[in-house]
C-alpha cells in the first residue's frame, strides 16, 4: 500500500518561489514542500549576480520596465512586466524582513547596487557575490522553524493528480501529486487542496548547464500532461560565462564580473564584443553568448577568456569572494588571470501558462518561479529578473490561495453548503493508491543511460545557441523516436529517478522544438539560420496539449 500524506498545499521544489509561498501561507495553512534531493539543492542556491528591483531615487519604475521590454525584445506582456518592477521593492523588503542579509556599503550603510547587462542604472541588491546562497539559506531556515511547514526531501514527483483523471465529474482541478522515495523506492501520495509546481526550469535537457542536475522540467512535464498550456519554450537563455573547466562542471562566473569592468578577449588577448554590439560586455545576455559562439566556431576554440585583473586585487575578492575562491580550487587566480569561460544553458524564459496569481489552466494548480511562463522575459531575460519574479509571483500567488479559502469559509459559516463544499471537494476524494500490478523490474537500465546521452547531444548540436530548418527537423525526428521507446519502458518497468526524469526531460525537448519550429524569425534567445531577421509583427508561441482523458495512474 502507498503512504499517503494529507496537507492543504502541496509544493514541489524548495528555491526561492516554493519557499516563499510556503512562508506566506503557512501561518494558516498546512504545507507540504517536496524536493527531489537535499532541501537546500536547486537553482536558487547557485544563482549568484542578484535581485533586480528599483531602490534607488536615481532610477525608476519605468526605466526597469524599458530594459525588461528591450531585452526580452519586445515579447514580454506588458502587463506581466509592469505588475512585477511595481512589486518590486516590496518583494526586497519582504526577503529584509525574512532576514536576507544584503550587501551594504558606505558611512551610511546604505545597500549596495550593482549594475549588469541590460540595466540602465545600478539596481541590483546582492550578497556579496552568493544572493542565491543567502536567500536560500535564510527562507530555509525560517521554513524549517514553522510548524506548519513539512519537508520531504529524496521525493521526485511523478505526476499531478487530477479530479478529470480520476473519473470524477465536475471541474477538473488538482487534487494532489504521486511521488517517488528514492531512499526506499516506494510511490507516495500528497494530498492537497492546492497544488504548487515551483521545480526550476529545464536547462538539464542540453549537454552544457549551468543548472544543478535537478533541473530536468519536471514541472512543466507534469502541467502539461495535466492538461496546461505551456509558452515560449524556444527560447532558452544561455549564459555567457561559465567556467571552461572539466572539473568545475557547473560554476557559473557572474554577469556582475562584466558589470563590474570584466573584459571578454579571444585567446590572443582582444577584444570582440565591440564588434557585435556597441555596449560590448554589457550587452543583453542572449548577444553575449551568440557572439561568443560565434568567434569560437570561427577559430575552432574551445573558450573565450573573461578578464579583470585590470581592477585592483582588493575589489575583485570583497566584490567576488566564492568566485575567486573557486577558481583558486583550480589553480586560477583572478585576480592576475583571465578567466577560460564558455556559453552554458541557463534559463528557460517560457514554461507553463499562469496568470499574475500564478494560476494555471487547471483550477487548484500553481506553477512559479522558473517553471512558469508569466510573459515577464519575453525572448530574452532581463539579468536578476529571475529570482525578483519568484517572489513577486510566489507573494501573488499565496494572497489568491488565501483569498480563496477565506471565501470558502466564509461560505460554510453561512451556510452555504453547496458552494462550500464545491470549493472544499478536493480535501475530500479518495485518492488510489499508485498500481504496480502491472509492471516488472528494469534489467535493461542502459537503455535510459543511452537515451539520456542521445537527448542531451542532439538538443544542444540542433536545438542550441544557433538553429536552422534542417537541425530541428533532425532533432524533432530523434525526438519522436525517443519519445515511443520511453513511454514503452515507463508502461512496463517500475519507474526510478532516472526514467522519470529522461521522461520529463524528452518532453519538455519536444515542446522546445515544436515551439522553435514554429518561430518563422530570429529573436532575442531564438536564432535560426533560415530567417535571420527579427518579424515585425510577433507574439508568445503557446502550445495547447490534448485534453487528458480519465486514466489508471500506473
Amino acid at each position: 500500500m502507498s503512504q499517503h500524506y494529507q496537507h492543504d498545499i502541496v509544493i514541489i521544489g524548495a528555491g526561492a518561489a516554493g519557499l516563499t509561498l510556503a512562508l506566506e501561507l503557512a501561518n494558516q495553512h498546512k504545507v507540504a514542500i517536496l524536493t527531489k534531493a537535499d532541501i537546500r539543492e536547486g537553482a536558487t542556491l547557485y544563482a549568484q549576480g542578484g535581485v533586480a528591483a528599483v531602490l534607488s531615487d536615481k532610477d525608476t519604475i519605468d526605466s526597469h520596465i524599458n530594459d525588461t521590454i528591450d531585452a526580452g525584445v519586445e515579447l514580454g506582456d506588458p502587463e506581466a512586466i509592469r505588475f512585477t518592477v511595481e512589486h518590486s521593492k516590496a518583494s526586497i523588503d519582504w526577503l529584509i524582513e525574512q532576514g536576507v542579509p544584503f550587501t551594504r556599503y558606505g558611512e551610511g550603510d546604505e545597500y549596495h547596487l550593482t549594475k549588469e547587462g541590460g540595466h540602465s542604472h545600478r539596481r541590483i541588491i546582492h550578497s556579496a557575490d552568493a544572493t542565491g546562497l543567502a536567500i536560500s539559506k535564510t527562507l530555509i531556515s525560517n521554513a524549517s522553524s514553522h510548524p506548519n511547514i513539512d519537508f520531504f526531501p529524496d521525493r521526485v514527483a511523478i505526476d499531478v493528480i487530477t479530479s478529470k483523471k480520476l473519473g470524477l465529474s465536475g471541474d477538473n482541478r488538482a487534487v494532489g501529486i504521486y511521488a517517488l522515495n528514492t531512499k526506499n523506492d516506494t510511490i507516495e501520495v500528497f494530498h492537497g487542496s492546492f497544488v504548487s509546481l515551483a521545480c526550476g526550469g529545464s536547462s538539464k535537457v542540453y549537454l552544457y548547464t549551468s543548472n544543478p542536475d535537478t533541473a530536468s522540467g519536471d514541472g512543466i512535464a507534469m502541467a502539461w500532461r495535466a492538461g496546461c498550456r505551456v509558452a515560449n519554450m524556444e527560447f532558452n537563455q544561455f549564459h555567457p560565462t561559465c567556467l571552461y573547466n572539466a572539473q568545475a562542471k557547473t560554476f557559473l562566473i557572474s554577469e556582475a564580473v562584466r558589470g563590474e569592468g570584466g573584459r571578454l578577449l579571444l585567446p590572443d588577448g582582444t577584444r570582440f564584443m565591440h564588434k557585435f554590439d556597441n555596449r560590448a560586455e554589457l550587452a543583453p545576455r542572449d548577444i553575449v553568448a551568440r557572439a561568443i559562439d560565434h568567434e569560437m566556431k570561427r577559430l575552432g576554440v574551445n573558450h573565450v577568456l573573461l578578464d579583470i585583473s585590470h581592477k585592483d586585487s582588493a575589489f575583485i575578492q570583497e566584490h567576488f569572494p566564492t568566485i575567486y575562491k573557486r577558481c583558486l580550487e583550480y589553480n586560477l587566480d583572478m585576480t592576475k588571470q583571465a578567466i577560460p569561460v564558455v556559453p552554458a544553458a541557463h534559463y528557460t524564459c517560457g514554461g507553463v501558462k499562469v496568470n499574475q496569481q500564478g494560476e494555471t489552466d487547471i483550477k487548484g494548480l500553481y506553477a512559479i518561479g522558473e517553471t512558469a511562463y508569466t510573459g515577464l522575459h519575453g525572448a530574452n531575460r532581463l539579468a536578476s529578473n529571475s529570482l525578483l519574479e519568484c517572489i513577486v509571483y510566489a507573494r501573488s500567488a499565496a494572497q489568491n490561495i488565501l483569498t480563496s479559502t477565506q471565501k470558502a469559509q466564509k461560505a460554510q459559516k453561512a451556510q452555504k453548503a453547496q458552494k462550500a463544499q464545491k470549493a472544499q471537494k478536493a480535501q475530500n476524494i479518495s485518492i488510489p493508491d499508485w498500481d504496480e500490478s502491472k509492471v516488472t523490474d528494469s534489467d535493461e537500465d542502459v537503455v535510459i543511460a543511452h537515451n539520456w546521452q542521445e537527448l542531451r547531444r542532439f538538443m544542444w548540436d540542433y536545438v542550441g545557441i544557433v538553429r536552422s530548418d534542417k537541425r530541428l527537423l533532425r532533432a524533432k525526428h530523434r525526438v519522436d523516436l525517443l519519445l515511443s521507446e520511453i513511454d514503452e519502458f515507463y508502461s512496463n518497468y517500475k519507474v526510478s529517478n532516472d526514467l522519470l526524469e529522461l521522461r520529463n526531460l524528452a518532453m519538455v525537448a519536444d515542446l522546445i522544438i515544436r515551439s522553435a519550429m514554429t518561430r518563422k524569425e530570429s529573436r532575442g534567445l531564438h536564432f535560426n539560420l533560415d530567417y535571420p531577421e527579427k518579424s515585425e509583427h510577433s507574439s508568445p508561441t503557446i502550445l495547447t496539449p490534448e485534453q487528458p482523458s480519465k486514466k489508471t495512474y500506473t
